[in-house]
């Protein structure tokens, strides 16, 4: 039986029912299915779809998940992990790969079975990462398929962490109503 969280849909499947911080926050029209844990300060936004059916998804600690976004698994072989301080831009599409902490996937983002986008690293908006590939720690990669474009320099992979945090204080406001004059 479905249930509202924050205005969200939490859908169990079979025994496995999202487990969700209390101080997460889960937007009106977004879905979060099965086995899936959101941890404090996470932020799932307008339109989005968390979908653990076949696998596991774990979303980290103030990582936000952008309007319209789709989070899902790879039946058998892949769940998807999500670390802390991660953006997730609007409308991308993460399926069974590992986000590591403070990285950055772009609006319109592809990022495919088994890759791994490394900590302070960034794929750019319209990017598809192809199964199995790795974006290095401080690496932007763009293209379709995506290939590596240049080293981001320190102030662009602090700029990810910061956006994070901003984010998350966002989702707080939204959470509690709290919103500032």
């Amino acid at each position: 039986m479905a249930e509202l969280s924050n205005g969200g849909t939490i859908i169990p499947f079979g025994d496995k029912r999202p487990v969700i911080d209390p101080k997460a926050w889960i937007a009106r029209g977004s879905v979060v299915v099965g086995d899936v844990e959101i941890a404090e300060g996470a932020s799932i936004w307008f339109n989005s779809v968390v979908r653990a059916d076949v696998q596991v998804i774990r979303i980290g600690k103030d990582t936000n998940i952008q309007d319209g976004s789709v989070i899902h698994v790879t039946r058998k072989t892949h769940g998807t992990f999500i670390g802390s301080n991660v953006m997730v831009g609007h409308k991308a599409l993460i399926h069974g790969c590992t986000l590591q902490d403070a990285c950055f996937v772009g609006m319109n983002a592809t990022v495919m079975d088994g890759a791994v986008i490394e900590t302070g690293a960034m794929v750019a908006a319209g990017a598809l990462v192809t199964p199995r590939k790795v974006v290095k720690a401080g690496e932007l990669w763009s293209g379709s398929p995506a290939k590596f474009m240049r080293k981001l320099d320190d102030s662009e992979i602090a700029y990810i962490t910061e956006s994070a945090q901003h984010y998350a204080k966002l989702g707080a406001m939204f959470r509690t109503g709290e919103v500032p004059e």
